[in-house]
């Protein structure tokens, strides 16, 4: 049985990729969510068991992000559990500035700017109405335990009201990368 339910998920899943519709509306954001989150977070009858992403879980602790079967490349005790951390910002001004003081203050070991110049732009609901606005995204690599400071360093330091601080786990990567970001770190 277990054999069946496989064949048929690949089945599923090799049609809906092959399909023209879901290859003209997938953008690289979609790619990179399917990737991260696996397949059966964007369509229920999906429950691909083999992809290891699937199993990490949030909890609502202050320790952040949890995994379940995932390892480092090495369990040296060289790194820390790490996050990237995404913040948008209304302009190039407010980015640079905004990612200066995260890296100075050692929130974070590198901040990536993504320039609204590429065509991000938001849509979101505000107060009631659609609102579009072009923005920049920062792309922050930190410790986990760095979250809560960052999240309050995002909010004293940041032009709205209610900035974006939304984090992913790093569950691998390059070892002397995950050194060299905790080490770039302060601890907390």
């Amino acid at each position: 049985m277990t054999s069946i339910q496989g064949l048929l998920q690949k089945m599923a899943i090799s049609s809906l990729v092959s399909s023209a519709a879901f290859r003209r509306r997938l953008p690289l954001v979609g790619a990179f969510c399917m990737l991260s989150l696996g397949f059966h977070n964007l369509h229920p009858s999906f429950s691909l068991s083999s992809n290891p992403l699937s199993r990490l879980s949030l909890h609502s602790k202050s320790q952040g992000f949890h995994s379940s079967g995932i390892r480092m490349e090495a369990s040296n005790q060289t790194t820390v559990p790490s996050i990237v951390v995404y913040v948008t910002v209304p302009n190039k001004e407010a980015g640079k500035k905004l990612a200066a003081s995260i890296v100075k203050e050692k929130l974070a070991a590198c901040v990536n700017r993504v320039p609204g110049i590429a065509g991000i732009e938001s849509v979101y609901l505000w107060d009631g109405e659609i609102q579009t606005d072009s923005e920049e995204l920062l792309i922050i690599k930190t410790r986990e335990s760095l979250l809560n400071a960052l999240t309050e360093h995002v909010k004293e330091n940041h032009e709205y009201d209610v900035p974006e601080v939304i984090a992913l786990p790093i569950t691998g990567g390059s070892i002397p990368y995950l050194e060299w970001l905790k080490n770039s770190t302060r601890e907390e």
